[in-house]
């Protein structure tokens, strides 16, 4: 089961900034992902050149206001030069013009460059998920893989759109206004510098206080999701065993938690907005202050004042911006290891070099002295498998839960790879050929069924070309299908969504009838009747017993009943062949699978 707290991401209105997930490695993590950009290197960087000159300007802006009213405050007793204030005029209107210019480009090329490298992490992780090996996915859950894919991926993406441009032109913004406030005036500037450290030290002491709530808000809004998640789709069992009453208690509980965390959060939030405009204005008092003190002493003249105004802003408004991009950037450096950890997974080995092929297997298929065991435990599963299937065979695999089943049919399409032994389709080893050609001879049917959002003929031709219409139906009408698809709204391109009710046996006879439309040489069914009722599965069976005619077909199966015209049934305990036969030769035998054949007779009846 997923950790809970780490569910439950979203945000609504009015929800605090949540403090940065921190990465492990927060400038290697930063160089994988600048050498991955590497090809837009050098747009990138005309990019951030944009982005200092726009801000350039925008600094230069207070020195040519401080000029302007220079001209117009000397020229009131003797009169206005307006040559020279049309002429400072249109310098700062293109000043002004020539930072949105560059601040438009800076934007539109990051944009640009981000849009690429996203759509290339994408690619790349697509990529990556057919080469890894079934062992990755058996310890790392789905939902795991799809978060790198959608938010670590979005989160890089709005870190290099947003906040690498906006920290340039921060710190630009930053020791450009500083210097020009120092050129300007020293007094006035250590005043201004002064007021606003005091602001920002009061603000740092709240944010430090507040970042142990907003954890805590996360943590519980991530408890009381996964607490939803739960109680929701199981809600038919907390039904069954009167469960409301606790469950209620412990979404009470959950839910104060949560309430009492984000207020904490939120009123110090709160604060943040008010805060910053508090210091904003302390800095225009102090300036104003000192100004009118050392204009009264004739030190300085109106114009300087009125630049420092400007530049108290400029001043002030970096360093928030300067806290925020850093906080992104930690937050994507996270999900860049991520990423990379996954991009980094060790893949499946290279195959380029094996050349065998089948062609149409005849289905001669022999395991010989096979061992097998997951990578990620000592446990054997299979200690030493060996049988032989001939052409046009039907092999059943029974056992108890755990014997090796589902593995050893896992082994033979080579999702896993055995430790030792061999197996062989047609006398060649499957080792020697592509896992695509191994594939290639093989249709499956499993226990947990499998349909995408399309139409019915679509989920039924999967992957399969150049089906007619004619085998599309009798594969329907031999499963026992057909009926109930011509009665929904579209028949046959009636798309299978939310809105469409498919019961779990409607599923499996679907993916049974793409099973038979797939028309391999071998077949591996495992559980294929499961989900359905008796009458159904002895029509299914009937239609499966045509299918298997002259295919050598692997069935697992758990109901005996199903499989008693088999032409070998291995039965299969810790991972070891225990017993082989027919029916009637392990039911003489008395031995287990007779024991267990007789306990499902008398559970039957």
């Amino acid at each position: 089961m997923e950790n809970r707290n780490n569910r439950g991401g979203m945000r609504g209105p009015g929800m605090g900034r949540r403090p940065a997930e921190k990465s492990k490695d927060f400038k290697g993590t930063w160089m994988k992902i600048i050498r991955y950009c590497k090809r837009y290197l050098a747009v990138i960087v005309v990019a951030l050149i944009c982005a200092v000159a726009g801000t350039i300007l925008t600094i230069l802006g207070p020195d040519k206001l401080s000029d302007l009213t220079k001209v117009i405050t000397e020229g009131i007793a003797t009169g206005i030069d307006m040559e020279r204030v049309k002429s400072i005029g249109l310098t700062l209107v293109a000043f002004y013009v020539g930072s949105v210019i560059l601040s438009f480009g800076q934007q539109f090329i990051m944009v640009t460059v981000t849009q690429n490298v996203t759509k290339q992490l994408r690619s790349d992780i697509s990529g990556k998920i057919n080469r890894l090996p079934m062992a990755y996915y058996n310890k790392t859950s789905t939902g795991d893989v799809l978060s790198r894919v959608t938010n670590d991926v979005d989160m890089i993406s709005q870190s290099m759109n947003q906040s690498i441009g906006n920290l340039v032109s921060a710190v630009a913004l930053f020791f450009g206004s500083l210097i020009m406030m120092f050129k300007t005036n020293v007094i006035m500037t250590l005043t201004a510098v002064i007021a606003t450290m005091i602001g920002f030290g009061l603000m740092s002491l709240i944010t430090s206080h507040s970042q142990k709530y907003f954890s805590r808000q996360q943590a519980n809004l991530g408890a009381l999701n996964g607490h939803i998640e739960e109680i929701y789709s199981g809600h038919t069992v907390v039904k069954a065993y009167n469960g409301e009453k606790n469950a209620k208690k412990v979404f009470d509980e959950l839910n104060n938690n949560l309430r009492d965390s984000a207020f904490k959060a939120q009123s110090l939030s709160g604060l943040m907005q008010p805060l910053m405009a508090f210091i904003g204005n302390f800095g225009y008092v102090a300036v104003c202050v000192m100004g009118a003190v050392l204009t009264m002493k004739g030190y300085i003249g109106f114009e300087v004042i009125v630049a420092f105004m400007m530049y108290i802003r400029l001043f002030t408004q970096p360093l928030a911006q300067i806290a925020q991009a850093t906080q992104s950037l930690q937050s994507a450096a996270a999900a860049g290891e991520r990423v990379f950890a996954f991009l980094g997974a060790e893949e499946m080995s290279d195959e380029s070099d094996k050349t065998e092929k089948l062609g149409k297997a005849e289905g001669y298929v022999d395991f010989e002295h096979v061992k097998f065991g997951y990578e990620d435990t000592d446990k054997i599963i299979i200690h030493d498998f060996s049988a032989k299937a001939k052409p046009g065979q039907k092999i059943a695999i029974v056992g108890p839960t755990g014997a090796g089943k589902t593995t050893l049919v896992n082994l033979l399409m080579r999702f896993h790879e055995i430790q030792s032994g061999d197996i062989k389709i047609d006398g060649i080893s499957t080792r020697d050929m592509k896992r695509e050609e191994v594939r290639s001879q093989f249709c499956m049917v499993l226990q947990d069924t499998w349909l995408f959002e399309g139409t019915v003929r679509e989920n039924l031709v999967y992957n399969t070309e150049n089906v007619s219409e004619e085998k599309i139906e009798a594969a329907c009408k031999a499963v026992g299908l057909d009926h109930f698809i011509r009665t929904l709204p579209h028949g046959y391109d009636t798309i299978l969504n939310d809105q469409v009710s498919l019961s779990q046996g409607q599923k499996q006879q679907l993916t049974i009838a793409r099973a038979m439309i797939a028309d391999k040489p071998m077949l591996i069914l495992d559980e294929a009747t499961s989900s359905v009722d008796t009458r159904t599965e002895l029509q299914i069976q009937k239609a499966m017993d045509a299918l298997m005619q002259n295919r050598t077909s692997f069935v697992i199966a758990h109901r005996l009943s199903t499989i008693k015209n088999a032409d070998l049934i291995l039965v299969l305990k810790d991972g070891d062949i225990i017993e082989s036969g027919n029916h009637e030769e392990l039911l003489a035998k008395g031995g287990f699978y007779a024991d267990l054949y007789n306990s499902q007779f008398d559970q039957a009846s």
